[in-house]
């Protein structure tokens, strides 16, 4: 993993040589420097802003790169917790709400990488940055609850009640009765917004979300037919099946997953979900999802029982990039950017996934004025 470098005495030759490279290749990129400490400064592209009457999605892959004390990388050399790729994603979204017109926020899940509550503070700061500032959404993923599904530690730290008091907020699944640990309190959530004159509904589901989730995912879908919907759940593409060797993960067929990590025998898999609630609903057209990290980058175009196009995107990149998805009403397009702010470019290929179409492509969306049409579909059972 590679963070901005800290300029030297060759820092004019490489800011110049990196200038030629992006203008020879004609990138988006302008080029800033940052200051950072005192007598420092970094080196960084910038992406270009988005235009009028155009608005951007961000989308937050797993961010499970804590180093330190009590974490799986170890200590550095302070000890101290971090996440510098959380904290540098996030301080890219804050400083770019208006300038990349971001209208929501939208983070796949394992937002930690160990199910503590050190771990859990610092995600609270990370996203923290925009709180308040823009409409934003977490699915819970398998690292943030147990087994059972139990997401407590993720309840404390961003429950319900945090969100309450915006206008966007459109609620959560709820328990009739009993504990909230499993699946309440703002593990399943909804959000409202408007952008470019289109109003839409976002749904956050938790790792394999059991079927009483399910049936208040359809509840809202219902009552908001007349909103474009998009939904972002942990598991979504990968391995079909589940791997039963590691290099499975790599080279075993690939589409929508019909494996489980959460909830038992209650947990639906990607594929279960997809037959019992997303392919229902004709407002439906974009699914994100994150959890393969040794598959990086995936994505397929489906069609839902109401004729609808759903776009599926996986994105889990490690600290090579979030994704900018920009929706551009005029063209019934959305370019998907994958934009790795700490180094100030855009991703065009991994070790694992070369091409760089996997990262940097453009899905058809048609977005002129139309009332959305919803037929009732029966209730999950």
């Amino acid at each position: 993993m590679i963070f901005l470098e800290y300029m030297n005495k060759c820092e004019r030759f490489q800011l110049e040589r990196f200038k030629f490279i992006a203008f020879l290749f004609g990138l988006p990129v302008i080029f800033i420097c940052l200051s950072v400490n005192a007598g420092q400064s970094v080196v960084a592209g910038e992406i270009a802003p988005t235009s009028e009457n155009s608005f951007t999605i961000v989308v937050i892959p797993d961010t499970q790169h804590y180093r330190g004390s009590g974490t799986k990388a170890g200590s550095d050399d302070s000890g101290a917790l971090t996440n510098k790729v959380f904290d540098g994603w996030t301080d890219w979204i804050a400083a770019n709400l208006d300038r990349q017109r971001i209208a929501l926020v939208s983070h796949v899940g394992d937002i930690v990488d160990i199910n503590n509550r050190e771990q859990w503070a610092l995600a609270r700061r990370c996203m923290d940055k925009f709180h308040g500032r823009v409409p934003y959404g977490i699915s819970v993923g398998n690292h943030d609850m147990t087994g059972a599904g139990d997401s407590s530690l993720f309840q404390e730290v961003f429950p319900k009640s945090r969100f309450d008091g915006f206008r966007w907020y459109g609620g959560c699944f709820e328990k009739p009765s009993g504990s909230t640990a499993i699946s309440g309190n703002n593990a399943n959530s909804a959000q409202l917004f408007e952008a470019g004159g289109m109003k839409f509904v976002a749904l956050h589901l938790e790792c394999n979300a059991p079927d009483d989730v399910l049936r208040w995912a359809d509840t809202i879908l219902r009552r908001h037919a007349d909103r474009r919907a998009m939904i972002t759940t942990h598991m979504g593409l990968g391995p079909r099946n589940k791997p039963k060797t590691g290099e499975d993960y790599f080279d075993a067929p690939k589409g929508r997953m019909t494996w489980t990590k959460c909830h038992g025998k209650r947990g639906n898999s990607a594929q279960q979900m997809w037959e019992k609630c997303f392919k229902t609903h004709q407002n439906v057209f974009l699914i994100c999802c994150g959890d393969q990290s040794r598959t990086q980058a995936m994505r397929r175009k489906s069609t839902g029982q109401q004729g609808n196009t759903v776009h599926e995107v996986l994105s889990d990149y490690g600290a090579n990039g979030l994704r900018v998805m920009r929706f551009i009403p005029a063209k019934d397009r959305i370019e998907v950017r994958t934009w790795d702010p700490l180094n100030g470019v855009l991703c065009e290929s991994t070790s694992l996934v070369k091409d760089r179409t996997a990262h940097q492509f453009t899905l058809t969306y048609q977005m002129s004025p139309s009332r959305l049409k919803q037929k009732q579909i029966p209730a999950v059972k």
